[in-house]
């Protein structure tokens, strides 16, 4: 009878093991807490959580784009969020990712973040020139708002080392330095609407202003290939404004490390679209999430042969 318990116990640990063995734990690396890729990584996470037998998804807090390609670089067990532009730098090892290319594959094109150029009234700021000399942000060291920051402000004729004073903050730092006048401009790139900068356009005695800036748009895709494309923000987006945002808008895409096995990859990107109402239950930008946007030609990085599966069985033609 010992025996034979045993043998039970035994044949117990090994099914605990094997159990052990094919849970798949994943992080979601998605940006700052003020910002639309962290609700938007939460809400994956649940439904990948819930949805891929053994998976068990978070949602991590990154400084943004950069940091996230550099952990889905490590090879470990990473999906992350990222603007197209530090994608194309981390896929040739260029720029921030000087020291080595990174082996990124797009999972799924996403949606359209939105550059935002902002200021209140009262600091002397009405067009993009007027940055001159001003005490800004340009975004947290890891984010690709401060990549496209930097090539906006190039595109606009300004040195970013000497023309502006400058600060690498977060969009919700950088709300509160704006609110304790400790900045005078900030630029965010992100979804809409973005939870910091609402929280500015609402408080008490401020008047929100988004500066115009789609005029650079042609200089900056003639150095950087076609990444970017003239859009507006409607002045509906935030409390106070007075008309439209003429503003630079790069896709969002979802990446992954070429090494993540294909069905894995397939099973990520199925639950993605086949549970999109779940997720647009925690932000509205994935109202966005469009079979019909996964092309070759809206991403810079190859797709990964498992999300490609997904789409030619939804009998997507991507190029």
């Amino acid at each position: 009878m010992k025996r034979h318990l045993i043998r039970a116990w035994i044949a117990i640990m090994a099914l605990g093991l094997c159990a052990v063995a094919a849970a798949q734990n994943i992080s979601i690396a998605t940006g700052g807490t003020g910002g639309v890729y962290y609700p938007l990584g939460g809400g994956l996470a649940q439904v990948l959580s819930k949805y891929v037998p053994g998976m068990q998804a978070t949602a991590e807090v990154t400084g943004g784009s950069v940091d996230n390609l550099k952990l889905v670089g490590t090879g470990k067990p990473y999906v992350g969020f990222s603007m197209a532009d530090a994608a194309q730098d981390a896929i040739r090892g260029e720029d921030k990712f000087k020291s080595g290319k990174v082996p990124v594959r797009t999972l799924a094109v996403l949606y359209p973040n939105r550059m935002h150029l902002v200021t209140v009234e009262g600091r002397g700021i009405n067009k993009l020139a007027d940055l001159k000399g001003k005490h800004i942000s340009t975004g947290s060291p890891g984010s690709a708002t401060e990549v496209m920051a930097f090539r906006i402000l190039e595109a606009a004729g300004m040195d970013k080392d000497k023309d502006v004073k400058r600060e690498r903050l977060s969009v919700a730092e950088s709300v509160n330095a704006i609110k304790d006048n400790k900045i005078d401009a900030f630029f965010w790139v992100g979804g809409l609407p973005t939870a910091a900068v609402t929280d500015l356009a609402n408080t008490p005695g401020t008047k929100i202003k988004m500066i115009d800036h789609a005029e650079t748009v042609p200089a900056m895709n003639k150095k950087y290939g076609n990444l970017y494309v003239e859009d507006t923000i409607p002045k509906s987006a935030y409390k106070g404004m007075d008309s439209d945002n003429k503003q630079a808008t790069v896709m969002n895409i979802l990446v992954a490390n070429a090494n993540m096995d294909d069905k894995t990859a397939y099973n990520i990107v199925k639950v993605l679209f086949e549970k999109r109402d779940e997720i647009i239950a925690v932000h509205k930008e994935a109202e966005n999430f469009k079979l019909e946007n996964q092309k070759a030609a809206a991403t810079p990085v190859p797709f990964h042969p498992g999300a490609a599966k997904y789409f030619a069985e939804k009998g997507v033609k991507m190029n």
